[in-house]
């Protein structure tokens, strides 16, 4: 499975409770209340388990995580070797 399809369906699922609705990869998740900062920590330990990443302090930011297209572009750059 590919990464934005991983990403995207564990936000449609644990999130919108399989409702996507208007839901777009460009969607911001903070802004739309999607998410809150309880659940940015869990996509933050998901994208860490699922790809056997590090997230550290300073990479917390909207541009990294606050929407599914930023976070597949993150994902993608840390599993760069």
């Amino acid at each position: 499975m590919e990464i934005i399809d991983q990403v995207r369906d564990y936000i449609v699922k644990n999130f919108l409770f399989g409702d996507a609705g208007a839901f777009t990869d460009t969607t911001s998740l903070l802004e739309n209340g999607i998410v809150d900062s309880t659940g940015l920590l869990e996509i933050i330990q998901f994208l860490e388990t699922t790809f056997a990443i590090s997230i550290q302090d300073h990479e917390l930011l909207p541009v990294n995580l606050n929407s599914v297209e930023n976070i597949v572009r993150f994902v993608r750059e840390k599993k760069k070797p």
